[in-house]
């Protein structure tokens, strides 16, 4: 019987909670002819040694070196001719009915390109995964200052999403995170998959918006639920310092590659003053700001840039 979904799942050092994924698809499976691939990224905790030890139950691609989210889940894409590909974190479990719903969703409209479920916490709390994208400079004042307490509860949250929404309904959005996505095929071969510029963080960002702009529909759907450890992986590997260095290195790389450079100077003027306002006020407080302090030189160092080329 043809395969009709692949999951692909990406591991580094995934341990017990690779071994909770691959038991959460085997308790709640779809009810689709379906296969298993994961891409192993060098892993040094027994986790590789654990999937081949599953034989065919999983499709194993292992490599020699870290290759990165988005590399790896393209090398997971060209390992299989599935016509649906469901993109799941190693450190993600899914419930029940949650992947036939999200199958469901994603072949309602022709023009849904990606749909992603509700994401919740260890503790069953609501994990935030729907933001605006790409974010813009008005929209870092408003919620930095508060000033979208101004505006009602329902018109704060349909316009700002991120904490201010529920997400408790199905609607049309321009980003979903890469820790549970179903995929169509036909994104990959019209839009090509993950920007291999980006190691990991941003990624994500970048596909969706360039799936968005490409005229497909990207869908939310709560009644698909995915529960997510979330950064699992990033702890493991870079301290948190380190960790931020990725993520401020990995905004800009999308910035650049994905914005106008009006747009991008509007976003870090705005960044920049927000970021300067942060700093007098920990600094009144007689608090050491590290984070701040490296997201002020990140940031100012790539305003004189943008200010250079104009």
């Amino acid at each position: 019987m043809p395969v009709e979904l692949a999951i692909i799942i990406v591991n580094w050092n995934g341990g017990e909670l690779l071994r909770r994924c691959l038991e959460s698809v085997a308790q709640c499976p779809p009810s689709l002819p379906h296969e298993i691939v994961v891409v192993d990224n060098a892993s040094t905790d027994g986790s590789r040694e654990w999937l081949e030890s599953l034989g065919e139950r999983v499709r194993l691609i292992k490599n020699d070196e870290n290759a990165g989210f988005g590399r790896a889940n393209n090398q997971g894409f060209a390992a299989t001719d599935a016509p649906l590909l469901f993109l799941l974190n190693n450190d993600a479990e899914v419930r029940a009915g949650a992947i036939d719903k999200l199958i469901e969703t994603i072949n309602s409209e022709q023009r849904i390109g990606m749909c992603g479920p509700r994401l919740i916490n260890p503790d069953g709390s609501l994990q935030i995964s729907v933001w605006r994208n790409p974010v813009t400079g008005w929209e870092l004042l408003v919620t930095s200052f508060g000033l979208a307490r101004l505006l009602p509860k329902r018109i704060r949250g349909e316009l700002l999403l991120a904490d201010y929404w529920a997400h408790n309904r199905r609607r049309r959005v321009n980003m979903l995170i890469g820790a549970a996505i179903l995929v169509k095929r036909e994104i990959v071969d019209a839009v090509g998959g993950f920007d291999e510029r980006f190691h990991m963080y941003g990624e994500d960002n970048e596909w969706c918006l360039r799936t968005v702009r490409a005229g497909w529909w990207l869908m939310f759907e709560p009644d698909a639920t995915v529960m997510h450890h979330g950064g699992q992986s990033a702890r493991k590997r870079w301290t948190s310092a380190e960790e931020l260095q990725t993520r401020l290195d990995s905004y800009l790389n999308f910035q650049r590659h994905c914005l106008p450079w009006r747009r991008a100077l509007t976003v870090e003027l705005s960044l920049c003053f927000l970021l300067s306002c942060k700093r007098v006020y920990r600094k009144l407080q007689g608090v050491v700001a590290d984070d701040l302090k490296l997201a002020w030189q990140v940031h100012t160092k790539e305003l004189k840039r943008l200010l250079w080329q104009s």
